[in-house]
């Protein structure tokens, strides 16, 4: 099977970008999405559909126009569930969890600590829920779990570590909440297949970043430690624009 996750920025905003010919290119049967920003007390209806998929989605209760995931899959799920099980955790649409037959499928997107590390305590707590969340799943059936998990794990994923250390997204706390749910039985099947390779996923819109490749890599797929031997290629598309984030790419034989 192959998979694709994407933080779109938007979802309004990338289908005025080529999105649906991009959505083409990713050629997916399952295609996880983050940041929609789509708020469901001003339009009924996803403003994104497409033949061939089921669509499943979340938006957050708290705020209009924040967080937000959904799934497009091919191959329709045997459950669906919202959320980690905690209303504590629940309310900012981020997370849904697709039960297939030999696996389950989790698109996150983790809560950025935002300037000055202000939110730095609730991503701790919800990080340590969400672990907690997944290798429960484990224990039933591997997990495929993707998403803008908002966080250079080691020095390799990040353009300029030393200047960013302090930074969201690359504090030793984030850092060492992503070694403490890879040690709990889980791969990172891009950096699985290309241990030395530097490629990014996420650019900042300032600085002209992008065009400089000043970014950082934050968006994963991660598998139960039994799937790695099933992962058949894993890559980051940065040929793909649309968003200040590019898709990223996991094909398993399973």
């Amino acid at each position: 099977m192959r998979f694709a996750s994407f933080n779109v920025n938007g979802i309004r905003a990338i289908i005025k970008k080529n999105f649906a010919e991009d959505f083409e290119k990713l050629n997916a049967d399952v295609i996880a999405i983050q940041e929609t920003k789509f708020t469901e007390t001003e339009h009924k209806d996803f403003p994104f559909v497409k033949e061939g998929y089921s669509l499943y989605w979340t938006n957050s209760k708290v705020r209009k126009g924040y967080s937000g995931v959904a799934i497009y899959t091919k191959k329709e799920p045997l459950s669906v569930h919202y959320g980690l099980k905690d209303n504590a955790y629940d309310e900012e649409g981020r997370v849904i969890s697709l039960e297939f037959e030999n696996f389950y499928f989790v698109g996150c997107y983790v809560p950025n600590s935002g300037d000055g590390l202000k939110r730095l305590d609730f991503r701790m707590e919800f990080e340590d829920r969400l672990r907690q969340y997944l290798t429960e799943l484990d224990k039933v059936k591997p997990v495929v779990y993707t998403g803008d998990l908002n966080v250079a794990h080691q020095e390799i994923d990040i353009k300029n570590p030393k200047a960013n250390v302090h930074n969201a997204g690359f504090t030793i706390e984030e850092r060492t909440k992503m070694s403490e749910l890879l040690n709990s039985g889980f791969t990172d099947s891009f950096r699985y297949l290309h241990p030395e390779e530097v490629k990014y996923s996420w650019w900042s819109y300032r600085f002209r970043a992008r065009e400089n490749n000043a970014g950082w890599r934050i968006d994963y797929f991660l598998v139960s430690n039994r799937l790695k031997d099933k992962i058949v290629s894993a890559d980051i598309l940065n040929d793909i624009y649309g968003s200040d984030h590019c898709p990223i790419i996991l094909e398993l034989d399973i």
